[in-house]
């Protein structure tokens, strides 16, 4: 489709949507396979080993989903009837249906920030150390960012080096969800090895905005990567000819991380259309109030915008790959009419 055109609807409801492009599928087919259980996908190998470098980290280990990234990412720095504390809208205490308790044995308490930010004074307050039998202790920090539920805001670089040096100071590891990380870089220029000095272990993304039809990668060091490899194949993640799908992966690193600033453009769009102010929203995620969201989508779906509700009066708007500038336009005057 030309930027100038457009056809069908446009689906705003998430950038999980976007379709791997020809030259995806051609990347995918003349892929190089191994079976990755045995370490032997040279494909696989190459996509973990230029991710890990990209964050200044030892070694990343490519799962199936972003949920499974982060349930291994926390547990390896988290032991069953430990904590990790987090901001009260977090996808690691609010989407994640529960898995960081059921399957990892962890606790969670949260802190509240409007834009997802770690609040250093609340955390301070909250913190426990090895207090005894009698107190649950805090192993470590999650943080996200960008901040979905946030709208997709950018993290200050400076709020998290602060939060890195306390949990240095307390002893105390940082988890970073980085599901969309290369936003928060595109949108910042904060470099990625910079991100990737602020955390223990970190979680990352390639099918969100950079278009792959699959795929996460855990960040860190050797022994947790090699510690995570075995709980990924005891909760049924151990994949064999993957390599397949770690060549979307490698081209999608290749070709579609500079271009999200597009998607960012798009989302501010979105923004004025719904009388919000575009210098708000940070990268690709527009969350507004309604006072009846589930109407307010069913609206826009009547005009071929396809928009989600995240809560009774809060809809989610999502730019990606899949929406061009004519969408993104045609998205925006449905918006501005119905508002």
């Amino acid at each position: 489709m030309s930027p100038d055109s457009r056809s069908g609807p446009v689906d705003l409801r998430s950038d999980t949507l976007t379709r791997p492009t020809e030259a995806m599928r051609a990347a995918m087919a003349r892929a190089e396979v191994g079976d990755d259980v045995y370490g032997e996908d040279p494909t696989v190998l190459e996509l973990q080993e230029r991710v890990a470098g990209l964050f200044g980290h030892e070694a990343a280990l490519f799962r199936p989903t972003g949920s499974m990234a982060n349930v291994l990412a926390v547990s390896s720095l988290v032991a069953p009837g430990q904590e990790v504390l987090c901001e009260s809208s977090a996808h690691i205490a609010r989407a994640e249906l529960g898995a960081h308790g059921a399957i990892g044995g962890v606790t969670m308490r949260t802190w509240t920030h409007p834009r997802g930010r770690p609040d250093l004074a609340t955390v301070r307050s909250m913190y426990a150390p090895d207090m005894g039998p009698f107190f649950v202790r805090t192993a470590a920090i999650s943080v996200e960012n960008t901040h979905n539920f946030a709208g997709g805001a950018v993290l200050p670089l400076a709020d998290l080096q602060e939060l890195r040096d306390f949990a240095t100071g307390v002893g105390a590891a940082i988890h970073l969800d980085g599901a969309r990380i290369w936003n928060a870089h595109v949108a910042s220029g904060v470099p990625l090895v910079e991100y990737g000095a602020i955390a223990d272990v970190l979680s990352v993304c390639l099918s969100k905005g950079l278009g792959a039809p699959v795929g996460s990668l855990m960040v860190g060091s050797l022994d947790a990567i090699d510690q995570a490899r075995v709980r990924r194949k005891r909760m049924g993640g151990g994949m064999r000819q993957v390599g397949i799908l770690a060549a979307a992966g490698l081209h999608a690193l290749d070709h579609n991380v500079e271009r999200l600033a597009d998607d960012h453009d798009h989302a501010k769009l979105l923004a004025e259309a719904c009388e919000l102010d575009p210098a708000t929203v940070d990268t690709n995620i527009v969350v507004v109030e309604r006072s009846d969201a589930a109407a307010f989508v069913a609206a826009a779906a009547e005009q071929g915008v396809q928009i989600a509700t995240v809560g009774p009066t809060a809809v989610r708007m999502v730019t990606h790959l899949d929406v061009s500038r004519a969408d993104a336009e045609h998205a925006a005057a449905v918006l501005r009419k119905i508002s």
